[in-house]
């Protein structure tokens, strides 16, 4: 779908990807770590996908979680899977700290205070060396 944003992944922070899907770190002002899955084939909804590519996704959707826990140390991660605006699977993983712009609301919500948090050096790389162990 030549409309659609995420297929064609142009200029992506790229942290893993297969045959099947890519994980992306996505910037974000005041959300250091923001992550999304997308799945490579431009499909709309978990259940358009076989069993066993379901699980492969959602697999990758945990193991992306884990290694935002492990690099950035989150008080919470949000998992969202949502497709209103850009209807392409993908999740987004997104590690929620209590300073930042909107918590305890979702990050979509009006903000409740300015951010101060940036992300720490060479995240991009910490976390492609995290999802590579799981690889």
């Amino acid at each position: 779908m030549m409309n659609c944003e995420l297929c064609r992944a142009d200029g992506e922070t790229i942290l893993f990807h297969d045959e099947k899907l890519r994980v992306i770190l996505v910037d974000e002002p005041g959300y250091p770590g923001f992550c999304r899955v997308i799945w490579h084939a431009h499909v709309k909804e978990m259940t358009d996908l076989p069993a066993a590519d379901r699980q492969h996704l959602f697999d990758w959707v945990l193991r992306t979680e884990q290694a935002l826990r492990t690099v950035l140390q989150p008080d919470k991660i949000n998992l969202a899977t949502l497709g209103n605006m850009v209807p392409h699977l993908h999740w987004h993983v997104i590690p929620r700290f209590t300073d930042d712009p909107h918590f305890p609301a979702p990050i979509w919500a009006a903000p409740q205070r300015e951010s101060q948090r940036e992300a720490p050096a060479r995240l991009a790389e910490r976390l492609r060396h995290v999802l590579q162990t799981f690889g």
